[in-house]
């Protein structure tokens, strides 16, 4: 390896690390992704895209950046803005209630009736209870997006390096001093753990205790369709897009709980179980899509956290380390978390959000058993469930 130091390393190319990468490689920053695979391969290119995440203290940021992205980054995420919301389930035609107390001021949306949502999403059908309609948000392509952080990371001077498995953690005097792979040590200045599923593994590394569960999760994707007026639809459990293409791209549980992600190992297929549920809620949301043949689908490893909420912090010891592991919902939230990384990294506090609530304190006195205790199990040890707000990540 030629790389032998670097004033950052960030281990993990998926999309936050890429985005932090970025965002450190704007700022002069010389930095280095060490990828154990190929970046975006994982759940950062295999999600629904949605970027609507507005109980996250980065929600300002995301929707503040992504009509943005493609102009900064000079490469398209095919960033599409707008989402349409709607229930099947009689027991949720009042879903929307509660919407007002959790959505942050200034952000447009209207309650739409069944007609309206017909109206706007055509491949639904009579089924439809109620449904809302934000005026913000949207979604982009994990696969573009993905491309687009690494291509625009590089031509800012940033080095990344795939099929680059991180083994060990160098330490001296209290901080990090390199990250130890197969091809040899990568001396640095400053670490970031943004591994995904492996965030957890890597933070023990160096003495710090991240509790964390990793599982498969699965998209589906239909053959094209006739274009909709709004293409980020969610409901029935499920959270999705159409693509500028016009497939649908579903996903949305439930999880298969894994008991260990090895540092080095290849993503895991798509299991037919989870597949076949997929495409039963997909007809079940949009009726007129029914007909439509799956034509491919994906599974990546996600990760959570005991309450599904992200983990970005600055440790105070070793203090050269930002632990950052976003529970499943880091593809839209990447373009904020990215610059809130640079600014731990580089500023020691965030810049434009109070990340208090983010951090790892808030799990200090943990029981041991909790992953029993969520029965958040492999499938052998238990039926597979979902994850924090009944279903898999966006």
């Amino acid at each position: 390896m030629s790389r032998t130091g670097t004033s950052v390393v960030v281990v993990g190319g998926g999309v936050t690390g890429l985005s932090t990468a970025w965002w450190l490689a704007r700022s002069g920053v010389d930095v280095t992704v060490v990828e154990k695979g190929i970046v975006g391969f994982e759940a950062s290119g295999r999600n629904g895209g949605g970027a609507t995440h507005y109980q996250s203290p980065l929600f300002h940021e995301e929707q503040r950046l992504w009509p943005q992205m493609d102009e900064l980054l000079g490469y398209p995420t095919e960033y599409q803005r707008e989402r349409i919301i709607f229930q099947v389930d009689p027991r949720k035609e009042k879903f929307h209630e509660g919407l007002s107390l959790r959505l942050p001021a200034g952000y447009d949306w209207e309650v739409l009736d069944p007609k309206q949502v017909r109206e706007l999403v055509p491949l639904a059908g009579d089924n439809v209870v109620s449904g809302v309609h934000f005026h913000f948000g949207g979604h982009a392509n994990p696969q573009r997006t993905a491309q687009a952080y690494a291509w625009a990371a590089q031509d800012l001077g940033a080095t990344i390096l795939q099929h680059t498995a991180v083994t060990g953690i160098a330490m001296a005097g209290g901080r990090v001093t390199g990250v130890e792979t197969a091809k040899g040590t990568i001396g640095c200045d400053a670490l970031v753990i943004a591994a995904g599923p492996q965030t957890g593994k890597l933070a023990a590394m160096i003495g710090v205790g991240l509790p964390m569960a990793a599982a498969r999760a699965e998209m589906i994707v239909t053959e094209p369709l006739a274009m909709m007026p709004i293409t980020g639809v969610d409901g029935n459990g499920l959270y999705g897009r159409q693509t500028l293409r016009g497939n649908l791209a579903y996903g949305g549980g439930p999880h298969e709980w894994q008991d260990d992600v090895v540092l080095d190992a290849a993503p895991p297929k798509p299991s037919g179980s989870v597949t076949r549920n997929l495409a039963k809620r997909v007809a079940e949301l949009l009726p007129k899509a029914a007909h439509a043949r799956v034509i491919r689908s994906w599974a990546g490893v996600i990760e959570n956290t005991p309450d599904g909420r992200p983990v970005i912090e600055r440790l105070s010891d070793p203090g050269n380390v930002v632990v950052a592991t976003m529970s499943s919902v880091g593809f839209g939230l990447s373009p904020a978390s990215g610059h809130a990384i640079r600014d731990l990294v580089i500023d020691g506090t965030c810049s434009f959000a109070d990340l208090s609530k983010l951090s790892l304190k808030r799990f200090a006195g943990i029981r041991d058993d909790w992953r029993a205790h969520l029965k958040w199990l492999p499938p052998q040890a238990a039926e597979v469930r979902v994850g924090p707000g009944g279903q898999a990540a966006r």
